[in-house]
This record gives structure tokens, sequence and C-alpha cells, in this order.
């Protein structure tokens, strides 16, 4: 008997391993591929995907292999400076590739305790009063059991089918070709005719993938019809949009992505739960469905373990729904947006120019950074302060980081008061005298991700909010 499994071994996977393994809880993930994909899907991550690496000491790492950029206004590809004061400490985005992304998470998953099962295929769950029964492809290998399952195995989410949740939406309707290869063509050259042939297609590109003459090449695919597509088509898309193929040979691999958007109808059946694309999938302008993933995982990592370890409070494990739904149907309607500003259509075109105008107001430009990077998000948990249901950014205190101080996945009360006391709670939630200059408030609890739960100097409502969050004062049984 396993505490959780997680089905599928991609970013969202490896991170909601890793989140379950800081508070002790077994894991097995099962990844159907026997080895990870060699295609990009991704290319960075955005400032609240860099705050939770901060937040569980990871960011180091992926500095290493990736690189910073200021982050800058993008919504549609409309290029705007940002704003100066960007309520964040990491005002940048970073640029790595999704195959390194997918190494790193799973390095740490696997350090920090998760067992990992790759080559092995899901086809069948069945759910009791205990826990649920996996079955795998494998006839001569048992079925397996766990107290809890999610599903983070991508659009076509086998678990999702079989829970027989709906997926609805809209299918794809515009694709688009993507690839590393080798390029013959001069820098000076792609680049001045790339900055031409932008000027009127948005889904073109060819930039430095970090491979020494190696371009990662987005060009719409068309009428192309094949899957995968071969250098051949991607040649000709090359000549017909830009009048060349920039001498493009060798790819390293080549993928075509859709706009499907579709939304899951539930994110919890029973004791299976869905997470990342297999709860939602979205055209990838902004670059919000790695991230939109990796955050899914950290909203319900600590919930699930806090269920399995025995303290969560009732009706916990379905705030991870009544949370994070909202938010990927936010992105579901800033990507059909986004999307549409993008063809050449005469009313796209003009919608575009008019949102550009807007964006040179700082409050709009403001808005749509926070919504593509997910700084902006807030979560429902109740009326008062404007703190509330936010993520702190990170914030120096007396002796440390704010982030240096969350890496034990605990929730954290933050007391400038002095005289507030978290007894009871000790195990689940730390204690830090001082909220720093920086928050210009008595005192404010935090849950392991982040999130404000409650703002105030009275110990009685603070105690109302731990009981609420972190359950009764003495911890009950394992379930």
């Amino acid at each position: 008997m396993f505490d959780v499994i997680v089905v599928g071994g991609g970013p969202t996977g490896m991170m909601l391993a890793s989140e379950l393994r800081l508070q002790g809880t077994g894991v097995l993930v099962l990844e159907r591929d026997a080895a990870p994909p060699p295609y990009v899907r991704s290319l960075g991550l955005h400032v609240r995907s860099i705050e939770v690496m901060d937040q569980r000491g990871l960011l180091e790492r992926f500095l290493e292999h990736g690189g910073t950029h200021p982050i800058r206004g993008f919504f549609a590809g409309i290029d705007k400076p940002a704003p100066a004061d960007l309520d964040t400490a990491h005002a940048y985005v970073l640029g790595i590739p999704q195959t390194l992304t997918d190494r790193l998470l799973a390095d740490h998953a696997a350090e920090v305790g998760a067992e990992i099962r790759r080559g092995r295929a899901v086809t069948g769950l069945e759910q009791d009063d205990d826990g649920v029964t996996v079955h795998l492809d494998d006839e001569g290998e048992p079925p397996l059991r766990a107290r809890f399952v999610v599903g983070c195995d991508g659009g076509r989410s086998t678990v999702r089918k079989l829970l027989g949740v709906g997926f609805p939406g809209e299918p794809s309707t515009i694709d688009t070709l993507l690839g590393e290869m080798e390029v013959t063509a001069p820098p000076d050259e792609i680049t001045r005719i790339m900055t031409e042939v932008r000027r009127t297609e948005k889904r073109f590109g060819l930039g430095p993938s970090g491979k020494p003459g190696v371009y990662r090449v987005v060009v719409p695919a068309a009428e192309v019809a094949s899957t995968p597509p071969t250098l051949d088509d991607v040649k000709r898309q090359l000549i017909a949009y830009a009048g060349t193929d920039f001498g493009v040979h060798s790819p390293r691999w080549l993928s075509r992505f859709g706009d499907a958007t579709r939304l899951a109808e539930r994110y919890r059946v029973g004791r299976v739960f869905l997470a990342g694309d297999a709860a939602h999938v979205h055209p990838p302008l902004g670059g919000q469905g790695l991230n939109l993933g990796i955050q899914d995982a950290f909203n319900l990592g600590w919930k699930l373990a806090a269920t399995v370890n025995g303290w969560a409070p009732a009706g916990l494990l379905d705030t991870y729904e009544s949370e994070r739904r909202p938010v990927a149907a936010d992105v579901l309607t800033n990507t059909r947006a986004q999307m549409l500003l993008t063809t050449n259509e005469p009313g796209a075109r003009a919608v575009r120019q008019m949102l550009a105008q807007l964006m040179d107001f700082d409050e709009v430009n403001r808005f749509l950074i926070e919504k593509v990077t997910a700084i902006g998000v807030r979560y429902d948990v109740g009326e008062g302060h404007p703190l509330l249901g936010r993520r702190l950014r990170d914030v120096p205190l007396r002796d440390a980081r704010l982030y240096e101080l969350m890496r034990t996945g605990r929730g954290l009360l933050l007391d400038g008061t002095g005289k507030l006391s978290v007894d009871g709670w000790a195990d689940r939630v730390g204690l830090v005298a001082g909220t720093g200059d920086e928050l210009d408030v008595p005192a404010v609890l935090s849950r392991p991700d982040g999130h404000v739960v409650w703002v105030g100097h009275d110990q009685q409502t603070l105690e109302d909010a731990l009981a609420r969050w972190f359950g009764s004062p003495q911890a009950r049984a394992v379930v």
C-alpha cells in the first residue's frame, strides 16, 4: 500500500512527488514512457514558478542551467516594458528548455525519496473506501494499491478517461510546427528576415537553442498533415512564409502543437485527482502550460500529505479544485484571446492595435503581466485584508529571507506583535518573530504554498485560522 501513486512523470508529476515527500508521504511515480521525450515544448519558467523553486531551495540549480531575461509585457506577443515595481523579488523569465526542467525535477524527486518506475502504463483503476487499485499494462505485474492516486499524465490522460471525467472545450483548429535543427544561414540574415515576417505572422520564429549552430524553429503548419512532421514539411513552410528555408538540416527533433482548449469538468473523483495537462489544455501562447501544472502540484501536495498524515481539516482536499480550477479557466480565457490576436484577420489586427495602445497604461500592462506570470492569483480564503488569498513575495526578515524559511514545507506565522502563539500546531506551523519592514501588518499566517490565510493581531482569530487550515491542535490518526 502506497500513500500516493502519481501517474505521469512530467514536471507536474515530479513536482507533486517532491512536495509529498517533503511531508514524509510515501509516493510512487508511474511513467508510461521508458525515457523522457527529447522534444522541447516549453522554454522557460515564469515568476510564480521561479518563486516556487526558491521556496523549496531548487532555484540555484535551475539558474545554473538557464538564463534570466528581464520580464516584459508580452501578451499576444505585444512587446512592452514592464512596470518598475512588480510585486516580486524575481522580476525575470528563466529561459530553460523543458528537457532540463524535466530532468532537474525528476532528479530532485528521486533525491528526496520518491520511487520512480518508467515504462509502466496504467490501464485500470478501482476505488473503495480504503484506497485505489491500479492495474498496469504488464499482465505479469500484480495490481498496486494506494490511498490516493493523482493523474498527471497529460492532455490525453488515461486516468481522466478511466474516471469518466468530461473534458469539454474546443478541438485544435490551428497547428504549428516546432523543432530544433541546424541552420546554415548567417545570424544577421535570420534576424532580418524573421523581424520582417513577424510583422504579420506572430507564430513564426527562429532562435538559438543554446547549442552552437542549432536553432529552435517555429512555423505555422497550414496544410501540413503528417504527424509527426518531416524536415521537408518544415522547409516547405519556411519557404512559404519567409521565402527561404534558411538551410535547415539535421533536425534534433520535430513536433507539432495545436490550439485545443479544454478544461476537465472535475479535478477530483473520490480518491483520485487530476493535475497539469490532464486537467487542462490550451494554446501555448505566453508559455503558461508547464507553469500552470507545477503550480497545481504546489497547491495539491501539502493538502494531500496533510490528509495522509492525519491532520487535514474537513474540506481541505476540496479546496484544491475550488482554488485551481478557476485559475486554469482564466488561463484558457487569456490564451484563447492571445491566439485570436495572432491571426491576420482585419478585426483581430484592429483589436491588437488598440490593445497595444492600452498597454501603454501602466495598470493595463501590469494586469496582463501579473495574469500571465501568475503573481496576480488570489484564492478565495475569505473577506478582509488585501493580502488574504495572495502569495507573499520573498521579503527580508531579521535573520533570513522569507522563502528560505518556507523550505520545510510548513505553514509560517510572521508575528510582528511578539505576543502570538502557534502552540498545538507547532509541528505544522513555524513561528518567526517579526514581519519585516516591507509588510506593514501586525502578523501574517501563510500556508505551506505561501498563500496568506490570516492577517491580524488577535490570538483567537489566529487560532480560528489555524484550525481551518491546519486542523485540530491534536493530530488525528493516519487515514
